[in-house]
């Protein structure tokens, strides 16, 4: 059964271009039910509407305080049809209302690999820190910031003359495979969590996209895991 899904965002949208081109192409069986920004200027939704889908704007700053905004966002949400949500590029913290009525349901994508990294500067951290292998999580949302159990994570190397630009262009090449693959595997139902532990299971049909994704893997200079399957790399 097709998935409807709610995307969040707050900015450029890359994320939701590369998961809105990965449902057309028949990769993920889910359906964008609607395209919610908190900020009007926000290129997503000019991304979205290029695409026929529905975009609405609740700037966060119309609201007489965060308790109003939070329930509108979570009303917008329900009535879109949506059951799941994407944050992709959202720059807002979910209530725990919001949280619970989407309980493991809500994904999100983090460009470091947690637990290293946390917030807004991630990339930027990474960087200034002198790492030399950074990447991207994508993860359930909890209550906490950049605190739920883990889907996916993507290793790319992180060069001494690396700034924050240069290493979050390389984190985002890796953002818009696994992003995908992860919607693509909660669509499909073979997404389970046992407490921090993300259980992934088997595609129909066997393990043929898996091996793929596993051989694509071993040839490839970035590290994923769980490997990617076929159509996602």
């Amino acid at each position: 059964m097709t998935l409807p899904v709610a995307v969040l965002v707050s900015g450029t949208g890359s994320n939701l271009q590369s998961i809105i081109e990965h449902i057309e192409a028949g990769r993920i069986d889910a359906r964008i039910t609607a395209v919610v920004s908190n900020k009007a200027d926000a290129l997503a939704l000019d991304r979205a509407r290029k695409h026929g889908l529905p975009a609405r704007v609740l700037p966060h700053g119309d609201f007489p305080d965060r308790a109003a905004f939070d329930a509108a966002l979570l009303a917008a949400v329900r009535e879109s049809g949506a059951r799941a949500v994407v944050l992709a590029g959202f720059m807002r913290l979910l209530a725990p209302e919001f949280i619970a009525a989407f309980r493991e349901r809500i994904l999100n994508i983090h460009p470091a690999l947690l637990p290293s990294f946390p917030g807004i500067r991630g990339q930027a951290d990474a960087a200034a820190y002198g790492v030399t292998i950074a990447g991207a999580t994508v993860h359930f949302v909890d209550e906490k910031m950049d605190n739920g159990p883990i889907v996916i994570q993507a290793a790319v190397p992180a060069l001494p003359d690396d700034d924050a630009a240069s290493l979050a262009a390389r984190i985002l090449a890796m953002e818009h495979r696994i992003y995908p693959q992860a919607l693509a595997w909660l669509a499909a139902g073979r997404l389970r969590v046992e407490g921090r532990k993300v259980r992934l299971a088997p595609a129909r049909g066997g393990g043929d996209a898996a091996e793929a994704g596993a051989r694509a893997a071993e040839g490839a200079a970035y590290l994923v895991n769980p490997p990617l399957e076929a159509g996602f790399f």
